[in-house]
């Protein structure tokens, strides 16, 4: 405890030698550990701080049977301290710290790179516990690393300890585990419990209380210094926190302004201490601007978008101070918070809540991410001025977010590795032998460059002779790779991940054929696994022999690459070695629409039930809305068919197949792409077969065809039926105009679905199959029509499935049939 009490003064010393104000000594932790892992002795890093070893920390006696430490081979861009030793696991181990009872930060150092042992942190994937919680499960840090724009790695949690902390490290099956470096700090009670400056936690989209018991632990998944710049461990008010720009989560580079108020000195409280955040936080902030026209701000929201872990509770921390000497009373700059789409606070007045200028103040909420947007969605914070009682300025202003991730049930708060990014140069880092420190020699490069292409073959060689003798099948065979060939762009490049095909063929099992899970015009779809196994992905293998199936992988490739949506199946990765053309999507574990329709074992896999039909139409169509509107130019599926139309383990609707996808119109001038007829015929849009004029609409004629078939259960053209019956088209308008629709429902449907809403999915698709593009509806109106559908569909169920339709046929009565839902006000995500 003696080096503890050492370590706080040497760290408080530092701190006012830098001239820190009294902020950053406003807390002061009672626990404090800072452990470089691997070394033997105490080192010091650039901030004065004194890292202790980690072998006392050890409960495992064994150390030398169950890890080691290695140095790093190259350090690229990171601190030597904590980066420069590492611990590697070979089996699980515990480290074992005394604390005080209470919450602690507890900070994992991680730099994955090649070390001097031969240990390559690519292979490494492990977990890790603290105290019963699961924090990291089958982790990479190299993918977790490659996704982000940084060398190094911190992951930071908070975890309730009574008074021993435990730490686990399990490597995962035939896999190492490491750590670079362990940082616990003790924090002021209740300091994420009790809520915001009011202590209280509002509950996001819910009237339930919401309270954290103390026995939750927490993942601080992003901690934002809006408007500012990076604050440093030192920096903070004790806690050793680390406040990141807001560059990067920002929806608009240019969104909003950055006011200078020179010479500000931030006044803190008692409900608002100065350990809450440091004064760099609440000195900066983003306002929307637009000071000469402020109208202006009614027309669009301040968006930020922060990725997060999809299935978990989060806490949203935001930290407001008004520093303008022009806004200094109440009423005068009124706005509203919106959080996952969801009004979280309808009217904020900062001044009127914290009490004056220059005063803090912090609001906690409590948000739930589902799986509706996949594994690893955006969560949306928006800031919309709130007009309605006519504020002095039609603005909005933040200073800061943190946001903090809840335990599940299980006391997990492990999530999915992220896709990482790939940039332009293919040269991994860990191999450049110019970027080692102090290395000007010329000898010592050529050197180097000699140890490091000796090392790496013999790396190659060992991965290679591990995974042949994991194998339980057929050996892959081994190709030379060769060079690249020009399928993508750039931009492609930077976006997308490009797999070599050996690592195709190991996640495909050499493309065994007992994996395909669908085949096409263009080739075969296998089920695959990459990222040490750990993810499932649909492997598309194109023709090599096929000249239209590499134009159909280009084009797949250059739209996936730069369109992400919920609703639009999206794209991992691609290969294009040894002249093979493959595409790797995310796993739709449902399969396809027309799968659930027409080939289903109604044993052991029931019907759908109408209102899921309904929404699967839905997030088609959102996906279609989207391409239509959403990028700079539209842009025309060609292709659309219950075969394309995708669904997750949830049953959300994903558009795919964009092989033969078209951009649209690029000047006003034009009204269609002339262009050959290309699709699946059956669903081609009439103008288009006869007059090659592709437009829009072409897609929305498709779709319509689409609802029929979800709506009747049938294919669109069948011989074996009464010729009135052969065409669906004309069988299913005929019986709109009839009054006959019940006669042509899909049997499985007839006790679900309600007539009211039959009749208006019936309008909708009708319209969509006209022979004229003109007279058909643009996606908009085919979203919120089907919408409204939806809504009438549950309202009659609600009401009696038998019975009245009182309130349905009211909600019908009060809506225009051309604009069946509210628009809502806010910036839509652009496509890039």
């Amino acid at each position: 405890m003696i080096s503890h009490a050492l370590l706080v003064i040497c760290i408080l010393v530092s701190a006012a030698v830098l001239g820190l104000g009294d902020a950053t000594a406003a807390y002061k932790p009672t626990d404090l550990f800072l452990i470089n892992c691997g070394t033997s002795s105490d080192t010091i890093d650039s901030q004065s701080q004194t890292w202790t070893s980690d072998q006392q920390h050890l409960l495992t006696s064994k150390l030398k049977n169950l890890s080691f430490s290695s140095d790093a081979s190259y350090q690229e861009e990171v601190p030597q301290v904590p980066y420069t030793t590492a611990r590697i696991f070979l089996s699980n181990v515990n480290y074992s710290f005394p604390v005080s009872p209470g919450w602690k930060y507890l900070r994992l150092y991680f730099y994955p790179t090649r070390y001097e042992s031969g240990f390559d942190t690519a292979s490494s994937f492990f977990s890790v516990t603290v105290n019963g919680f699961t924090l990291l499960k089958n982790f990479s840090a190299d993918l977790t690393v490659k996704a982000s724009k940084s060398k190094s790695l911190v992951k930071e949690f908070i975890v309730p300890v009574n008074q021993t902390l435990n730490l686990t490290f399990m490597p995962s099956p035939s896999s190492l585990a490491f750590v670079n470096g362990i940082e616990i700090v003790s924090m002021p009670d209740g300091f994420y419990s009790k809520g915001g400056f009011d202590n209280m936690i509002t509950n996001v989209g819910s009237t339930i209380d919401f309270n954290i018991k103390n026995t939750t632990a927490f993942e601080t998944v992003h901690r934002i210094n809006v408007g500012g710049q990076m604050v440093d461990e030192v920096g903070d008010t004790g806690m050793f926190r680390r406040w990141l720009p807001d560059d990067d989560v920002i929806l608009s580079e240019n969104s909003g302004i950055i006011p200078v108020v020179p010479g500000v000195k931030i006044n803190y409280t008692e409900k608002t201490p100065p350990y809450v955040a440091p004064e760099d936080v609440y000195k900066t902030y983003r306002t929307m601007g637009n000071v000469d026209n402020p109208e202006i701000n009614l027309n669009f929201n301040m968006t930020w978008l922060f990725t997060v872990d999809a299935g978990f509770l989060y806490l949203v921390r935001l930290h407001f101070c008004e520093t303008l000497a022009e806004v200094n009373g109440p009423g005068q700059r009124i706005f509203t918070i919106f959080l996952g789409n969801q009004i979280a606070k309808q009217e904020m007045d900062v001044i009127d809540m914290s009490g004056g200028s220059r005063i803090p103040m912090y609001l906690d909420f409590n948000v739930l991410v589902g799986f509706e947007n996949g594994p690893r969605p955006d969560l949306r914070l928006g800031l919309h001025p709130y007009a309605d009682i006519f504020p002095k300025y039609y603005d909005a202003i933040l200073n800061g977010v943190e946001i903090l991730k809840l335990n599940s049930s299980e006391g997990s708060l492990a999530g999915p590795n992220p896709n990482p990014l790939v940039s332009s140069d293919q040269t991994p880092n860990h191999v450049k032998p110019s970027a080692r420190k102090g290395n000007n020699s010329h000898v010592l490069v050529i050197t180097l460059a000699v140890v490091g292409s000796s090392v790496v073959l013999a790396t190659f060689v060992s991965v290679i002779a591990l995974l042949r003798k994991k194998k339980k099948t057929k050996d892959v065979p081994l190709h030379t790779t060769s060079k690249p060939t020009d399928s993508c762009s750039p931009l492609t490049t930077y976006l997308c991940r490009r797999f070599s095909i050996f690592e195709i063929k190991y996640a495909t099992n050499d493309f065994d054929e007992k994996l395909i899970v669908g085949t096409g015009g263009f080739g075969s779809v296998y089920k695959g696994r990459i990222d040490g196994g750990t993810t499932l992905v649909a492997v598309k293998r194109l023709g090599i022999a096929s000249k239209q199936g590499a134009k159909e992988f280009k084009t797949e490739l250059e739209m996936l690459s730069k369109l992400r949506h919920v609703h639009l199946v999206s794209l991992i990765g691609y290969c294009d070695d040894e002249n093979e053309m493959v595409l790797v999507y995310e796993y739709m574990p449902r399969g396809t629409l027309k799968d659930h329709l027409y080939k289903r074992n109604k044993a052991s896999d029931p019907p759908l039930s109408w209102e899921r039909r309904l929404e699967i139409c839905i997030g088609a169509a959102r996906g279609l809305q989207y391409l239509h509107t959403g990028a700079k130019h539209a842009i025309i599926h060609r292709d659309i068919k219950t075969t394309n139309i995708l669904l997750d383990e949830n049953y959300v609707a994903k558009v795919s197949d964009f092989g033969l996808s078209k951009v649209g119109p690029t000047s006003e001038s034009q009204s269609h792409v002339s262009t050959v007829v290309k699709g699946t015929f059956g669903y081609l849009d009439p103008e288009y077969y006869r007059r090659q004029v592709l437009t829009v609409k072409s897609d929305v004629y498709s779709f319509g065809l689409v609802m029929f078939e979800v709506l009747c259960c049938r294919l669109i053209n069948i011989e074996i039926v009464p010729q009135e019956q052969s065409d669906l088209i004309r069988w299913v308008k005929s019986n709109y105009i009839g009054g006959t629709l019940d006669q042509i429902i899909d049997p499985d449907l007839a006790v679900d679905i309600t007539m009211i809403s039959l009749e208006k999915f019936c309008e909708i698709a009708v319209r969509c199959v006209q022979d004229r593009g003109t007279e058909r509806p643009p996606m908009n109106d085919v979203v919120w029509g089907l919408e409204f559908t939806l809504q009438l569909h549950e309202t009659a169920k609600k009401n009696n499935e038998g019975g009245t339709m009182t309130d349905a046929e009211a909600l019908l009565s009060k809506t225009d049939d051309n604009c069946v839902c509210d628009p809502v006000v806010g910036e839509e995500p652009k496509a890039l």
